[in-house]
């Protein structure tokens, strides 16, 4: 594994994988949530540029190395945690030319052994990847009947936005 001062950088057969937001491109990152995935649809530049800056980790997944060059970003994770207790895994993609060649698992391999990861409470919420996550150890929520969530309310996080301009 190589590492720089800012971020972990690991590849794999010509890919790799960084956590240095530097190397994020928003405008991959951007079309495909809001075009292309089912639960960011519309969502706008700015909020997923707060997104970003608000999460603890965000990996990137590139063909080529992304701290020489112009690698191309083929895929993305966000995590929201404290890095004791309590993960959060969100906007995970593959872009679709790139899917079927392992890169998934790749990522959720790295994202779940990260040593301030690994023993956190870990959740997301997947429409169709139940199988995938199962096999990095996440299941069904147990009781619950005693879990609460307030619903997302994009007005709201649109306004809130709006008025920090």
């Amino acid at each position: 594994m190589l590492k720089n001062k800012h971020a972990e950088l690991v590849s794999n057969n010509g890919f790799y994988i960084s956590t240095d937001k530097s190397l994020l491109d928003i405008e991959v990152i951007h079309k495909f949530l809001s075009n292309e995935s089912y639960w960011n649809e519309g969502i706008s530049k700015e909020l997923v540029i707060a997104s970003i800056d608000n999460s603890i980790i965000c990996y990137g997944i590139y063909e080529g190395n992304p701290t020489i060059g112009s690698p191309k970003q083929v895929g993305f994770a966000r995590v929201v945690s404290d890095l004791v207790r309590f993960s959060w895994l969100g906007d995970v993609f593959i872009l679709p030319e790139y899917r079927g060649q392992g890169l998934s698992k790749w990522l959720m391999s790295v994202i779940t052994e990260h040593p301030n990861l690994k023993g956190t409470s870990f959740q997301l919420a997947t429409r169709d990847a139940h199988s995938l996550y199962a096999q990095y150890g996440f299941k069904p929520l147990d009781y619950v009947e005693n879990r609460m969530a307030r619903p997302l309310d994009w007005d709201a996080i649109n306004d809130g936005y709006k008025k920090n301009k």
